[in-house]
């Protein structure tokens, strides 16, 4: 299937808000659109949402011949193309540099923040186990109890019927309460709740760059306080052949970032002084130096894939060949794929033609 898509940012092209239809940025062999409008008619957009039976989110791919049904559907088509309209949106850009922090963003920052306040009110138990700490599972329940209520918050009063929905993507993405883990899957849970807020009109085109650079790199903290406080096992980990026990997203947008850069390759980032120096303007960085603080011994034997990677040219070609990697390794694979959910905003149904 084409990675054209309806990525659902307000403004963009939405089968909700029925814009104009427009290929993503960033696709091989497409030009970028012309400049879309920061938002849509706000009473035809309202009118819209308001008219859609949000549900409550459940599993459609049950078996590996149901794999089929999910890449060609809507919520495949949609939740590709907000990755890669992100990835296209955050090319050559800081961490630490300027945009727009809107409401909407502030109120997911806060969101964010009563989660981590949570771990802290939550304190591991003593247990024998070293690894997936019992308490976890506390801090869960309350996520559970509340989710609704958070997203509420988050979310115009106008659409407030989606909460359920949306809510369902915020507990999804935090891992596992019966396993105690965290994998990639979950990852995609959080891209996908704020995929829906886009679809909504929470949050619009002029927020992409906050979405990664606020929203996103904050929910990496938290997960990655979550994953050291808990002692998270990594969910359906390939060890060292695998890119990164918990994440993956953050490398490709990561590795978008550093296309470009003028004095940066591939090959530095195995130089613990420079991803030391350089990690708070790059999430790339930033991923590798929670590596090197979580793992001991030679780089090339705790994290083989990304050694291999620090070998290729350019931070573009790590880029795409980040983004082939993650449809094959994550977005193809059944034992990932058979967890996400699909509702209103990300159906199952076929892209229609």
């Amino acid at each position: 299937m084409s990675d054209r898509a309806s990525v659902g940012c307000a403004g963009e092209t939405s089968p909700i808000h029925g814009s104009p239809t427009s290929q993503l940025r960033g696709l091989k062999g497409s030009k970028p659109p012309v400049s879309l409008p920061a938002s849509s008619p706000e009473d035809d957009k309202a009118a819209a949402i308001i008219s859609l039976n949000f549900i409550v989110p459940k599993k459609e791919i049950n078996m590996v011949p149901d794999m089929g049904k999910w890449k060609r559907s809507q919520a495949y088509a949609d939740y590709i193309g907000f990755i890669l309209t992100l990835n296209e949106a955050v090319k050559g850009k800081k961490l630490t540099c300027e945009y727009k922090v809107s409401e909407t963003v502030e109120k997911l920052l806060s969101l964010l923040n009563t989660l981590d306040r949570w771990i802290d009110e939550t304190p591991p138990m003593d247990q024998p186990s070293r690894f997936g700490n019992k308490a976890f599972r506390t801090w869960y329940a309350k996520l559970e109890q509340e989710a609704e209520a958070l997203v509420s918050t988050v979310i115009p009063s106008s659409v407030r019927a989606a909460a359920p929905e949306i809510a369902v993507y915020l507990k999804e993405s935090v891992g596992n309460s019966t396993r105690i883990d965290y994998g990639t899957g979950h990852e995609a849970a959080f891209a996908a709740f704020l995929c829906c807020l886009c679809k909504i009109g929470a949050l619009r085109v002029d927020d992409q760059l906050a979405i990664i650079f606020k929203v996103f790199d904050r929910y990496l903290q938290v997960m990655r306080k979550l994953q050291k406080t808990y002692r998270m096992e990594p969910a359906g980990s390939q060890g060292v052949w695998g890119l990164d026990d918990f994440q993956f997203l953050p490398f490709i947008w990561g590795s978008s970032q550093l296309i470009d850069h003028p004095t940066l390759e591939p090959r530095h980032f195995v130089e613990e002084k420079i991803v030391n120096e350089h990690h708070q303007d790059y999430m790339f960085l930033e991923c590798i130096k929670f590596i090197n603080e979580m793992k001991t011994g030679p780089f090339a034997e705790h994290s083989n894939q990304l050694w291999n990677i620090s070998a290729v040219p350019t931070w573009s070609k790590v880029n795409q060949g980040l983004i082939r990697m993650y449809k094959a390794e994550c977005l193809e694979k059944f034992p990932v794929i058979q967890h996400f959910k699909f509702g209103s905003l990300l159906p199952i149904q076929p892209v229609k033609p």
